[in-house]
């Protein structure tokens, strides 16, 4: 099968970009996995999220902030395209603080990042007597003594939103073809050949979008990205009245009505096991800043694997020995679906990354080492 992109990798990250494509009259091809791969999206919050993001490089806070100001465009287009509603809200989203040192870092920490960005300021540290008048009705545990409030920061339902990206590129034209794990990527004059156990499909153009498993692929187009798997792990509680309008860090209330509790980070290597431990620690923080939920039924524990740069931010290269052939990764693909479909599909189709990506190329992974 001959294709105008193919895109390894059928995540939230792929499809989205496969989605964008689609949308160029790209006859796009996506080699997806199966159920039994490292998926990110298998345990992803749903969080839409800009504020405090990008402490080590602001560029990520603005290119966040930039697919946070196109969500919902690309989510009502996306529902139009796809027939699938996002559960896409855009209110704005907290950090709880437990405790004045909580609050007081909090700050800081946002203060500096702004400092560094210049511009108006997009969020606001709120007191408790502030934090309880926007979201009346709660009764926080005492040592919650404020939050943190970004004006940018949204939600969704991320099953919906790769439901609804497969569903668009299949209704676009595009081709979708599971269990296909690729194994080899042969670079020659007229583009690439990739294999996978059955069949072989050749492509002028490639996109890796694959999480954790695009390091043996990336590898073989001159694309090398040093990865990690972080665990996460997620509490999911029985459905409630809805009482939180807002999302906050490690705590939202999806639309069907459970609350999302969350999330651990352990370095773990590829181990995905829930354990009791991340329970106990994820419960404990929940009901000191909701006590209410000490009467809740926790009906479901899960956990997966975020993909992680040596730097925690995305990458975004064209191979410079195989032009063509481009690589996609990140631990946002909520957050960055949105710049995704547009601007790296845009630019894919262009043949080659603007200069405004350049700070996520590859290649500041590749220093020296010292004699």
């Amino acid at each position: 099968m001959n294709a105008d992109v193919i895109v390894i990798g059928g995540g939230i990250v792929g499809s989205a970009i496969a989605y964008g494509l689609a949308q160029r009259d790209q006859h796009v091809l996506v080699l997806d996995g199966d159920d039994g791969d490292h998926r990110a999206a298998r345990a992803n919050f749903g969080l839409v999220w800009v504020q405090g993001k990008g402490a080590k490089m602001p560029e990520y806070h603005l290119w966040s902030r930039l697919s946070s100001e196109r969500w919902s465009d690309f989510a009502a287009e996306l529902r139009d395209v796809s027939g699938h509603d996002l559960h896409y809200e855009q209110n704005g989203g907290l950090v709880y603080c437990i405790g004045e040192a909580e609050f007081e870092t909090r700050r800081a920490d946002l203060l500096k990042l702004h400092n560094q960005l210049g511009g108006a300021i997009d969020w606001e540290m709120l007191d408790r007597s502030q934090l309880e008048r926007l979201m009346p009705g709660i009764e926080y545990g005492p040592e919650v003594v404020g939050a943190s409030f970004g004006y940018r920061d949204g939600h969704a339902n991320p099953l919906r939103l790769l439901l609804a990206l497969q569903a668009g590129i299949q209704r676009l034209g595009g081709t979708i073809i599971g269990s296909a794990h690729v194994h080899q990527i042969v670079a020659h004059a007229s583009g690439f050949t990739v294999a996978t156990g059955t069949a072989t499909f050749s492509a002028p153009r490639i996109i890796i979008a694959a999480g954790l498993g695009s390091d043996a692929l990336s590898d073989q187009v001159g694309l090398h990205v040093p990865l990690r798997p972080q665990r996460g792990q997620i509490l999911v509680t029985e459905r409630l009245t809805p009482v939180l309008k807002l999302p906050a860090s490690g705590l939202r209330q999806t639309r069907e009505g459970s609350v999302m509790i969350g999330a651990t980070q352990e370095d773990v290597g590829f181990d995905v096991t829930a354990t009791c431990a991340a329970a106990a620690k994820l419960s404990t923080r929940a009901l000191r800043i909701l006590p209410a939920l000490a009467h809740v039924r926790l009906v479901r524990q899960w956990s997966g694997l975020r993909v992680l740069s040596p730097d925690n931010c995305p990458v975004y290269a064209q191979s410079e020995n195989h032009p063509g052939a481009f690589i996609a990764l990140c631990h946002s693909g909520v957050t960055l679906a949105a710049v995704h479909a547009d601007t790296i599909a845009q630019a894919i189709v262009e043949g080659g990354l603007p200069l405004s990506l350049g700070v996520f190329n590859r290649r500041r992974f590749d220093v020296p080492k010292a004699a």
